[in-house]
């Protein structure tokens, strides 16, 4: 059997809705045939938590910089973030490449951040195959 290949991704989403981010997590790792290395700035990083802004969006392009791909949660609260708003920037903007983005909509909402799905190649629901699919699919 030939060897999984290794998906880097940085996984875009806001603290104060972490339960998100850990699902999704959750999901890459229960995934049969799905191997991945979360390149996303931990919430416990002195960066995060002390860091000025101007040392934050350097780790964060730092990051995204080595992924194939960003998976950026599109609940409607993506679109008065400023940090999601910025890694958008990042992932289309500053690379020579742009980086590859997958919208994942939140199980069951309604409303989802439409300058996420602007930017999105590839939205999604919340699912864990379809989410894994867009990323083998979109990933660089």
């Amino acid at each position: 059997m030939p060897e999984l290949k290794n998906y880097r991704l940085f996984l875009s989403h806001s603290w104060t809705y972490g339960d998100a981010y850990d699902k999704l997590v959750s999901f890459f790792d229960k995934h049969s045939y799905f191997k991945w290395t979360d390149f996303s700035v931990p919430k416990d990083d002195p960066i995060h938590t002390n860091g000025t802004d101007a040392e934050l969006y350097e780790a964060i392009t730092n990051k995204i910089h080595l992924v194939n791909c960003v998976v950026i949660m599109a609940g409607v609260y993506s679109s008065y973030s400023k940090w999601i708003n910025k890694e958008i920037e990042i992932s289309k903007q500053v690379f020579s490449k742009p980086k590859p983005i997958v919208a994942v909509e939140p199980w069951g909402s309604e409303k989802t951040s439409a300058i996420v799905k602007k930017n999105a190649d590839v939205i999604v629901k919340w699912n864990s195959s379809s989410i894994v699919d867009a990323i083998r699919n979109y990933s660089i």
